[in-house]
Formats: structure tokens, C-alpha cells, sequence
């Protein structure tokens, strides 16, 4: 899925139109898809009032109106200024729903205005506001506030009467429904929060995510929704200039069923390498995340010193020892072509750097390893540290036959920052730009991890992903990434870039449901693999249509069952 600027978003409304799917269609379902998701999510017979702006987003927000009014609820809708002032389908809108008794004016909202049709009469109060006293009364009683006010168009900051709604909202606990963004909300912008903009507990876009919608924490709670709807718009009308496009999609890979007829030899065969005295946690976790991530083989090959601690996570778990030398460094004797083939017979993916410390020749044997072995490659942690300044023994490498090689590297910012021979606070300052820049001049696939990890491909592909929590912040969280990157490549060699993508999804959402069990101060990186199972089966597509960019099972993200 695409990811627009607001410009973008015009062009496609625009080549839209071109293509035959006139501005009212658009808005009805816009509308119809912001009154499914509240009458999903926020049942009941409490007062919804509708703020509504002037331009297309009031009429998207009035059509809602409409379709709660048909469901049985009861709507107010309330103008920010007056009706004379609406133009083209915002004021067609406006004229529907103040002449509801009129079946020509409703049946232009697309609905049956006949009573016996609908099966009850409906009515929506709409009021015109033009002061703060009028504003604060018509808030009284909501039971649920749409925020119609302004959407992917509008550059902040918001003034007047919008400003004003903007601080009642928020000294107010009444849920919020955002339709397009939060209003005030700069569609364009990359920035985690949003000064003055209004409040949301939930946000339902179109067509495609906007740039905010995938960088932004938009809504006050943790775990708010955010969905798209898809509202008609031709897939040939939906331009990106930017290569980036929203992760979750890649997630489709994992949730068609598996060949009745599979086994352990069609899923492929992960060695994690990794470990070293006192750090045989970091193995074990990759390890039993590859399992769980559904690879159909696992072994560990681990320093001699410590296998019997990584052998205790799993039985299912396969060994291999690791001779070191007195130093704790690993032994390079242990990287002659004899001993490679015997290490790597069988083996379709390889995960380096979980746990292996830079003792001694480690960094060495790490250096050496990453060049001689040509199959498709996770490099993480220590592994990376190995190869901080010395990118090019990588760099466009190829693989037995001449192709390029898969190589996917991890790096937190701090690694990042190695890697790329800069300071943290360069990394962060363009964090899009440099992944791009950095995954292409070196042909690597690359998993920038932070808020919104970034998943850079070597063609210059940038994936956002929208998953993950604080809860996540702890030890171990990115060797459990290691395991489930590998285990995805394992299981879809022929499609890296979707395997990664859905990896890094698939990680970030099983923390969220972790999290959801428990609190986010007590949640572990090995809780995570145990909820590995709700996000394979979760879906981001619901029955409704929508798309969940952000949200997960405690607000209505669908679970599939078997």
C-alpha cells in the first residue's frame, strides 16, 4: 500500500474524477465507511455529534451523519460557520441532510428517503455555529464526537472556532472519531506528535495512508485504530513519488494456509549463529522465535561453553558446537571449506550475531564468515559491530551463481551509527533518506529499528512499519527479530522483500498483543513469541473493508480462527 502526501492524495481525487468516479460518489462512501466503523465500535443510543468544517471533510462527515441517523442513533450535526458559505458537494450534503422530509434531497445521499423502506423515520438536528457559548452547548450530552472539521488539505495551525474545539475536546473524555486525519494534523508531516491538533481515539482515512498517518502516533491511547477504507478511488490514480509504501501489507504472505501436503524440508532450514560466555540468552531467543516464526528446521550453533543452557530452550531445537580459543574469541580453524560444508549442509538461511560478544578473533571469524558463505543472510548485533567501517566486504556482494547476495542487516540507531560512520543524532535527523541511501549504494536489505522501523530495499523501496510498543524497549527484543526475519526467509526465498516486511510486522504486532496481556513495564522479549500465534492470525483487512494501520485485538482487529 502507497503512502501519499497530501498532494498525492489531490492527484488521485483528481485522476479519479478523470477516470469517470465523480467527488459525490467519493464522499458517500467516505461517509458510509466512518458510520460502519462507529456503529462497529461505538455501539449504543448516547448523542453523536458530528463537528463539521466547510469543506469536503464536513461532507464526509455529514454523510456519516446520515447513515448513523438511518442505523437508529441519535445526530447532531453542527456547522463550524455558516451554510452559505459551503460550496460544491459539502453543500449538497448540508442541503440532504436539513431536508430530510424531501425523498429527492435524501435520495441524492445514495439512500432511500421512504419511511417503510428505512423502517423508521430518521431526522439529523444540524445546527450553524458561530461562537464559543453555541459550540459549548451543542458538545453537551455527545456520547461520541465525529471530528469533520478540516482533513488531509488543511496546513495547521487551526484558528478559531476549530482552535476552540480543539481545547474542549481536550479537557474532555468523550470518544473521538477522526475522519481523514485528526484536525490540525499536518498530513505531510513525519513528527511523532502534533501540537493543537485535535484529540482522537480513533482515525478513518481513504484511499491510501498519508504520511502522517504512518509516522504519527495519532491517537491518545496506546493501542487507538487507525484504518483505511478503500472508497473507489482506481488503483492506477493512486501515485507515490516517494517509494514508500506501509508494511503491513507485505503481511498477506503469512496468512494464506500452508500446502496440506507440506513438511519440514519445503520450509526451510535456519542456523542461528550466535552466543558466547554468559550471553546464551541472545541464541536461545533468536532460536526459538525461528521456531515459532514457523521455519521447518532450527539449529543453533553456539560456542561448546554454553550449549547445554541453549539446548534447554526448546527439544525441537538442533546444535551445533562452536570450538573457541582461550581468549573466548571463536576459532578461525573452525572456518576451513571443510568445516563450512559440514556447518552449513542443509542449512537454506543464516541468522549471525545474537549474543557473540567481541572477545578475541570473534570479529575476525565474523568477517570471515559473512564473506565465504553466499546464502541468504541476517546480520545483527555483535555481527554488525564486526562490520562497522568495513562495509565493503559486503557491498554488492553476489552469491555461487553470480546473483546478488541476500544479506538483511538489523542495526538499532547506535549500530546504525557504526555502520554508517556517523553520530546517533545524524542517523535519526533522516533516518528514510539515509536507509534508502544506505540499502542501495551497498545492496543490502536494511531494517532501520526504532519508532517506525524502516525496512529499505536495495531498488530504493522504503516499508514503514506501524507496529511494536514501548513494552518492546528491552533486552532481547531484536534477537527475537532475528529469529522471525529468518524464519520468514526460510519459508518465502523468493520473495525477500515481502518476507522481511512481514517479519518486522508480524514482530512489532505480537508485542502489542503481549503487551495488551499484561502491562508494558512487565512484558518480556520471550512473552512476544508466545503471541507470535494471534498476530499470524490476525488480520489487517477486516470484514468491513477497512485496513488496520494501527490498532490491535482489544479495538477490533480481526483474529482469524482455523
Amino acid at each position: 500500500m502507497k503512502i501519499l502526501t497530501a498532494e498525492e492524495m489531490g492527484g488521485a481525487d483528481r485522476r479519479s474524477v478523470e477516470a469517470g468516479v465523480p467527488v459525490g460518489t467519493l464522499m458517500q462512501h467516505a461517509g458510509e465507511a466512518v458510520a460502519r466503523f462507529c456503529l462497529r465500535r461505538f455501539w449504543g443510543d448516547g448523542l453523536v455529534v458530528v463537528l463539521a468544517g466547510k469543506g469536503n471533510n464536513g461532507g464526509d462527515g455529514m454523510v456519516a451523519a446520515l447513515r448513523l441517523a438511518e442505523a437508529g442513533r441519535q445526530v447532531r450535526v453542527v456547522l463550524l460557520g455558516k451554510a452559505s458559505e459551503l460550496k460544491g458537494e459539502a453543500a449538497r450534503a448540508w442541503e440532504s441532510i436539513t431536508h430530510l422530509s424531501d425523498d429527492e434531497a435524501v435520495a441524492k445521499m445514495g439512500h432511500p428517503a421512504n419511511v417503510a423502506e428505512r423502517g423508521h423515520p430518521i431526522s439529523v438536528e444540524v445546527r450553524e455555529i458561530e461562537d464559543e457559548a453555541g459550540l459549548r452547548e451543542t458538545l453537551e450530552g455527545a456520547a461520541l464526537v465525529i471530528d469533520a472539521v478540516v482533513g488531509t488539505g488543511f496546513k495547521p495551525p487551526l484558528r478559531g472556532l476549530a482552535a476552540t474545539a480543539q481545547k474542549m475536546l481536550a479537557e474532555s473524555d468523550v470518544p473521538v472519531v477522526a475522519v481523514d486525519l485528526p484536525s490540525g494534523w499536518d498530513a505531510d508531516s513525519m513528527e511523532e506528535k502534533a501540537e493543537g491538533a485535535f484529540r482522537a481515539d480513533a482515525v478513518v482515512t481513504f484511499t491510501a495512508p498519508k504520511l502522517a498517518h504512518v509516522f504519527g502516533h495519532l491517537t491518545a491511547a496506546t493501542f487507538g485504530p487507525v484504518v483505511v477504507a478503500e472508497i473507489g478511488t482506481p488503483a492506477g490514480a493512486i501515485e507515490s513519488a516517494s517509494g514508500l509504501t506501509w508494511g503491513g501489507s507485505s503481511k498477506v504472505i503469512a496468512e494464506a494456509a500452508r500446502a496440506i501436503n507440506g513438511n519440514k524440508g519445503r520450509l526451510g532450514h535456519v542456523l542461528l549463529v550466535g552466543g558466547a560466555f554468559g550471553k546464551a540468552g541472545a541464541p536461545s531467543m533468536a532460536s526459538l522465535a525461528a521456531l515459532r516464526a514457523g521455519a521447518g528446521l532450527v539449529t543453533a550453533a553456539v560456542p561448546r561453553e554454553i550449549l547445554p543452557i541453549v539446548a534447554a530452550v526448546a527439544p525441537e531445537l538442533m546444535l551445533t558446537p562452536l570450538a573457541t580459543e582461550g581468549s573466548g574469541g571463536l576459532e578461525m580453524e573452525a572456518l576451513d571449506e571443510a568445516s563450512l560444508a559440514t556447518l552449513l549442509k542443509g542449512i537454506s538461511v543464516v541468522g549471525i550475531g545474537p549474543g557473540l560478544g567481541q572477545e578475541g578473533s570473534t570479529p575476525e571469524w565474523v568477517r570471515t564468515f559473512v564473506q565465504r558463505v553466499t546464502l541468504p543472510m541476517v546480520i545483527d548485533a555483535d555481527a554488525l559491530n564486526a562490520l562497522a567501517g568495513r562495509m565493503s566486504l559486503l557491498k554488492n556482494a553476489v552469491d555461487a551463481a553470480g546473483r546478488p547476495r541476500t544479506i538483511v542487516l538489523t542495526p538499532h540507531p547506535g549500530e546504525m551509527a557504526r555502520l554508517a560512520e556517523m553520530s546517533v543524532k545524524e542517523v535519526e535527523a533522516d533516518r528514510v533518506g539515509l536507509a534508502r541511501r544506505f540499502a542501495a549504494e551497498n545492496g543490502v536489505t536494511l531494517v532501520l529499528k526504532g519508532w517506525r522501523t524502516l525496512v529499505a530495499h536495495p531498488d530504493g523501496r522504503v516499508a514503514v512499519n506501524t507496529t511494536g510498543n514501548p513494552s518492546m524497549a528491552k533486552g532481547g527484543s531484536g534477537d527475537i527479530l532475528t529469529g522471525i526475519v529468518s524464519a520468514m526467509l526460510a519459508q518465502y526465498p523468493d520473495n525477500v522483500a515481502a518476507a522481511v516486511e512481514a517479519a518486522v510486522f508480524l514482530h512489532g504486532l505480537a508485542g502489542d498483543f503481549a503487551c495488551l496481556a499484561q502491562d508494558e513495564h512487565t512484558v518480556l522479549a520471550t512473552d512476544t513469541v508466545g503471541h507470535l500465534w494471534e498476530a499470524f492470525r490476525a488480520r489487517v483487512k477486516d470484514s468491513d473493508g477497512l485496513t488496520w494501520i494501527a490498532g490491535t485485538a482489544a479495538n477490533g482487529i480481526e483474529v482469524a480462527g482455523r
